[in-house]
């Protein structure tokens, strides 16, 4: 499906009916920043460990603001490869006694419960995924999706986001740490490479962008 084709039946919903703030700032796509800790690079046979999600939401100014934040430790699918320097990368530890780890099906499942939620609150009509090199994380949740065979998925399918193109346009930094310290966003490094820690980072840093161009008079609303 192409893009255009995409957005015409996302437009066709609801004719006349006057759009929120955030649906029209975004097209009527609701910001939703996503990160995972995998077990490797390869979405289709590597294990999804970890995945956390943070709403975004507007205030009465028209700028954004990190809403909840929802994190989950995943049980590796059945046959997923774990490659030993990926969980000495990310620090994870599979036997745990702590991890409680969920299914993938109960992960997705609760996670896209809440964003159907706010995608509904903020007058949009689907999410569009926020990461830090993006495509990594959309290639692992649409795998995902597709082992869980979920057909109501909240997220444009193919269009994200991504906080390392717009750190390196806004402060010359692609790497999440260095953009976080460049936007005078705190960040440990001793929390890096947890999904939740992360997730929430990209989640300031992403707001971060949006607004400060908003400030500048990048953006002006307007009324279709």
């Amino acid at each position: 499906m192409s893009d255009e084709h995409f957005d015409d039946e996302l437009d066709t919903n609801q004719p006349g009916r006057p759009r929120s703030p955030m649906a029209r700032r975004f097209r009527g796509f609701l910001p939703v920043v996503i990160d995972v800790e995998c077990g490797g690079f390869n979405c289709a046979t590597d294990a999804l460990l970890e995945i956390a999600a943070v709403t975004i939401g507007m205030d009465e100014q028209g700028l954004l603001y990190p809403q909840e934040t929802q994190f989950f430790r995943v049980e590796p699918f059945a046959g997923a490869n774990i490659e030993p320097a990926a969980l000495e990368f990310t620090g994870i530890k599979l036997d745990h006694p702590l991890r409680m780890a969920v299914s993938e099906d109960h992960a997705l499942h609760e996670i896209f419960r809440n964003v159907r939620k706010a995608v509904k609150s903020s007058g949009c009509k689907r999410a569009i995924l926020v990461g830090h090199n993006s495509s990594f994380d959309l290639g692992f949740l649409n795998a995902a999706i597709a082992r869980c065979d979920i057909k109501r998925n909240p997220f444009h399918p193919f269009s994200s986001f991504d906080t390392a193109t717009l750190a390196g346009l806004a402060y010359g930094q692609t790497v999440l740490a260095k953009a976080c310290q460049a936007a005078g966003i705190d960040f440990d490094g001793r929390e890096a490479h947890s999904a939740r820690y992360d997730t929430e980072k990209t989640a300031e840093l992403f707001c971060g962008i949006v607004n400060r161009w908003r400030e500048m008079g990048g953006w002006e609303e307007f009324d279709e």
